[in-house]
This record gives structure tokens, sequence and C-alpha cells, in this order.
């Protein structure tokens, strides 16, 4: 079989793992970034089990990870301080959290490292089922395989009418770094909850905390950059002395849900936000999207039938991603629009429900998927010395 290609709309963690995964599948592979250079905001990420495995297959787990946290335990306290759900990790169930920018270079490193070819400034405005491209500036191009893969907001997705709806939900997000100080907790995650109000103490890296603030989107003083320490102080009396750390340089996002009609149409996909963003309730969007990919590499290379096989890729993937993704929204409904003379009855309920088994599997269902591709034998034939 003759050398087959991939156009890659959109160099955000999906795009590039995507890129590596098909360069090491033998694609010739070109990837599409809108903007002059390839950047990352500076906050933390949560890569699981899932994401770790993807890392290690494409060969950029190392570099991704090495400055990283090893996490144990991840805790939702209530507003009284009551923990209402522990979760704790171990060696064969990881929770990582290192600088969604170390994670971002050591997927442009690998890629570089496999032949990608990453084409910046290059603007996509569409895309056509027989694997055409179209682009502001240049001419068209044509692959056997396109990627969507520009996020939530996309804007190629419905040149295949891909989006059945998308939902802004009702929580507005700040992420930021903060110096880390002498006396933090440096591998417990603790999510400190009051009525819809959220502050997240994730350990990051050494010398930085990441921070993850939400807030119903209609509170104003929420939505603020600097951010009102007054407020926030006033919810999380707990967590002042984090508060005060908390820095200028901040992101806010509205938290969306997007739900695809179809996955994709002749020989283009949708993969990563583009296909399935959730709010980050789980810390699971990230590593969704990298067991799709995986799977997608693994089920389209062998085939002689690509929209076929992109068909077959949906069935095998589109399950676990709802669930993932509805999971997700159940999290931030219980969170955002529990009645507020009722908190007593949420941390009671959460705490009997946390317990269960149930609980447990829905919760880490994707967490503790092992992507399709993956096994400990291969990672170490295709990266040893």
């Amino acid at each position: 079989m003759k050398q087959r290609s991939v156009e890659i709309i959109g160099a955000g963690l999906a795009g590039l793992v995507a890129a590596n995964r098909f360069a090491q599948k033998g694609w010739r592979v070109r990837i599409h970034e809108r903007n002059a250079e390839l950047r990352m905001f500076g906050a933390g990420i949560w890569l699981w089990e899932s994401g770790l495995k993807t890392l290690e297959t494409i060969g950029a787990y190392e570099a991704a990870v090495a400055r990283a946290r090893s996490i144990r335990e991840w805790q939702i306290r209530d507003h009284k301080g009551r923990v209402l759900m522990s979760r704790l990790a171990h060696a064969q169930d990881r929770l990582l959290l290192p600088p969604r920018a170390d994670l971002y270079q050591a997927l442009i490193d690998q890629a570089v490292a496999h032949g990608v070819d990453i084409v910046t400034s290059s603007l996509a405005t569409g895309v056509t089922p027989d694997g055409s491209v179209q682009f502001d500036k240049g001419p068209q191009a044509h692959a056997d395989l396109v990627l969507v893969a520009d996020g939530a907001y996309s804007r190629i997705r419905e040149s295949i009418l891909g989006t059945k709806w998308m939902d802004f939900g009702s929580e507005a997000g700040i992420r930021m770094l903060i110096d880390e100080e002498p006396g933090d907790v440096r591998d417990t995650l603790i999510e400190h909850w009051n009525g819809p109000w959220r502050l997240l103490f994730n350990p990051c890296t050494d010398g930085k905390n990441y921070i993850f603030l939400s807030a119903p989107v209609d509170d104003e003083r929420a939505r603020k950059l600097p951010i009102d320490a007054a407020l926030w102080t006033e919810k999380f009396p707990q967590a002042a002395d984090l508060i005060r750390r908390c820095q200028v340089d901040s992101r806010w996002d509205r938290l969306v849900n997007v739900k695809c009609r179809k996955w994709s149409e002749g020989k283009v996909a949708i993969i990563g936000d583009a296909a399935h963003a959730m709010p980050p309730n789980l810390g699971q969007a990230a590593n969704t999207a990298f067991i799709n990919i995986m799977a997608l590499a693994e089920m389209v290379s062998p085939s002689e039938d690509i929209p076929l096989a992109l068909r077959e890729w949906e069935r095998e993937q589109r399950s676990i991603s709802d669930h993932v993704q509805w999971f997700s929204y159940l999290y931030g409904y219980v969170l955002g629009k529990w009645p507020k003379s009722l908190l007593t009855l949420r941390s009671d309920v959460v705490s009997a429900l946390s317990k269960t088994e149930w609980f447990d599997e829905s919760m880490n269902r994707g967490a503790r998927h092992v992507p399709m591709g993956y096994s400990p034998e291969a990672v170490r034939i295709a990266h040893k010395p």
C-alpha cells in the first residue's frame, strides 16, 4: 500500500496527538495552525491512566511529565470542610499533573521527531468529504484523510453539518498558576464546594500550583479578572492563603458541551473538543480525545475503505465518549443547580454515592480505559534505544 496522507486542522493537544500517532503508523502528516506560533496557556492538566498510556505509545511521556506532580488523592470537600469524596490513585491507576505547556511542548517536539510538517498562519475555511481542505490563502489541499481538530468552537465542523448541539451551561471557569509556598500540599487535589461556587487546588510542579475557580455565569463579580479576591475569600475562607496568591495572568472560560450528529463524513473526521467538548469536571476531556485518536489510527490505518473505517470507529468509540461527557455534565448539574437550602442533603447524597461501585466505575470509566493499540511490549519495542 502506498504511503497515505492526512491533513490535520488545528495544532492543539488533540491535533498533535493525532499527528504523532498517524506519523508512527507510516502516514505522511501535515498539521495546520491558524496562529502565527504554537502556544499553550500556562495552567495545569490532569493526565489519567488512559492519557498516560497514549503518551507512552507515541513517545512523549517522559518529556510531558518530567516536572509533573504525582497525585495520590482527589478530595471533594463541602462548605463545612467535610470530605465528600476521596478518590485514590496508585501505580496501575495513575494521575499526574504537569503544566499544560510541558505537555504541549513534548507533543510538538515528538511530532518534529516523527517528521510531521507543521504549518503555522494556515487558516482552514472548509472541508469536503472527498478529503479536500480549503484555506483563506493559497491553494487547497487534498489528502486520504482530513482530521478536524479546531476546538469546541470549530469553524470547520459545519462543513459536514457535524454539530447536533452546543450547550454553554451555567458555569464560568477561571484557570491560573499560582506560586507554590512552603506547606502547600504536594500530592492531593482538594476541590472545595460552596453552593454553586468551586475552588480546585491542584499541585502541579516545583514552584507552581494550578487553581481552577468556577461559579454561576451570571455572577459578575466571579467573572472578573483580576479575580475579586474578597468574593472568593468570602466563599472559601479556608483557602484564603491560596486566593492571596492568585495572579493577573489567568484565563476566563465559558464551560461548554458539544454534541455531534456524526463524527465523520467521507474522508473527514472530527476529533477532540470539536467532537465532544465537555466541562472539566472530571478532568478527562483531553484523555478522552487521546483514546479516541488512538482507536482512530488503529482502525483506519489498515483499512482500504477509509469512510467505512471512520463509521466503524465512531460505532466503537462513541459510547465511552458519550458516557464521560454525560457524567461530567451530571457532575456540573449537581454542583451548580442543587437548591441552596438543601446543601447538607447534597453533602449526604454525594458522600453516600461516592462509596458505591457504581459511582467509582462511572467516574473512572474513561480514566481507566486502555487505548486501542497500546501494549507495554509494543511501547518497549517502539522506543528502545
